[in-house]
């Protein structure tokens, strides 16, 4: 039995394929834990948060490329590449794989070497407020030849709250909080992470209108909290800070000298600190490389301060969880909201064309086929509730287009 050393980056995720080329592509996850790396073996630096092309018939390695240096922000590689034939303006196609990054960040490769095809830049990021024993990264990779999604430095004036009052309380923790930008180290004083530990982009990867040369992303801006915990203190904070079932709370990270905290940024109300929109979908021009249009995700009608239903179709743009699905008939369908509708999109403008209402919120990707025995197509969607919502089903529901 082969041994394995324990602990290094997994692929938590989907991985691609090109039968073509014979290449395997996984995109990798970090070294645990995900916010304490002095201990880490330094070969593990290699493929955090890392793209890695396999060769199918031997398993060996064929190229990697890295999204983040030593990441320290759980920023691991959420969803499954997508692989694109780009125009190479030689009336040929290049062979390309697209990385979207909870980061916000899009990475455009070949997919037969790893190249950037789209500039990536290494950029100055802050160097202080990390435990002593920390070591930092001093430059992380940007995509600066894709556009960055829902990822801009936060400022006091774009602090937000449901009232004047949880405004303010946002407005005065900006200011105790420690923020120094993107990849604002963690420390023993809490700090702001932005984009948070969910994204950015997650797990629905994008979509691709193949004829018009368009790909369609969706997006999270709910930026984080997090502190390390000195070992000695973290058994009497863990009693004290509960988890909340949404993926964040404490974590022991056993094994090294601090436990951990993070959690979501939001006022006293339960609404994210920053402005909205929370979520959008975005369709991206991949002839220019350019934002062709973006719209807010999903209306406030399920949600509210305190858990409260506010029953209010507010466009706020909700934090967005799967993916859209496109058709070759200009139409984009998405269903990842928390406000219980499967809507489909104009490709061409991002207006909303169709919504229909689910029986509880769904965080899945639709799919669509054409039916053997009937001819028509469908899109179908499993609805099993959103997140960060109490309703919950178990459903799959079909709908025929006309």
């Amino acid at each position: 039995m082969p041994v394995h050393t324990h602990g290094t980056p997994n692929m938590w995720t989907t991985a691609a394929y090109d039968d073509e080329l014979g290449l395997i592509y996984a995109p990798l996850g970090n070294t645990t834990p995900d916010y304490y790396g002095a201990e880490r073996p330094a070969f593990s630096d290699e493929y955090n948060a890392s793209l890695v092309a396999l060769d199918v018939n031997t398993g060996r390695e064929r190229w990697k490329f890295r999204t983040v240096n030593h990441d320290l922000w759980d920023y691991d590689l959420p969803a499954q590449p997508a692989l694109l034939d780009l125009p190479d303006g030689s009336g040929g196609t290049q062979k390309a794989v697209m990385q979207t990054t909870k980061r916000g960040q899009i990475f455009l490769l070949d997919r037969t070497t790893g190249e950037p095809i789209a500039e990536v830049a290494e950029k100055p990021v802050p160097q202080t407020g990390q435990v002593p024993e920390e070591r930092l990264a001093p430059t992380q990779p940007y995509s600066v030849g894709m556009p960055t999604i829902g990822a801009e430095r936060l400022t006091e004036a774009r602090m937000w709250g449901m009232t004047m009052f949880d405004q303010l309380a946002c407005r005065i923790a900006f200011r105790q909080l420690r923020y120094d930008g993107d990849f604002t180290p963690i420390g023993l004083d809490y700090a702001i992470e932005q984009p948070g530990n969910i994204g950015g982009m997650n797990w629905g990867s994008v979509s691709v209108d193949i004829p018009n040369n368009r790909i369609f992303v969706n997006d999270i801006r709910a930026p984080s909290i997090f502190s390390l915990v000195p070992r000695d203190d973290y058994p009497e904070f863990a009693q004290k800070a509960h988890a909340d079932g949404t993926g964040h709370g404490p974590s022991p990270q056993k094994g090294t000298p601090y436990g951990m905290a993070t959690e979501m940024w939001v006022s006293p109300l339960g609404v994210p600190c920053v402005t909205p929109p929370f979520g959008t979908i975005t369709a991206i021009d991949m002839n220019t490389r350019k934002i062709a249009w973006q719209v807010p995700a999903g209306t406030a009608e399920q949600l509210g301060p305190l858990g409260i239903r506010s029953h209010l179709p507010m466009p706020l743009g909700l934090p967005t969880y799967a993916g859209t699905i496109s058709t070759a008939g200009g139409l984009v369908f998405f269903a990842g909201t928390q406000d219980y509708y499967l809507r489909a999109y104009d490709a061409e403008t991002g207006e909303e064309l169709w919504r229909h209402a689910l029986p509880v919120g769904s965080s899945a990707t639709p799919i669509t086929y054409v039916s053997p025995k009937t001819g028509k197509q469908y899109v179908l969607i499993s609805v099993g509730g959103a997140p960060y919502s109490a309703d919950k089903g178990d459903y799959v529901m079909a709908f025929a287009l006309p």
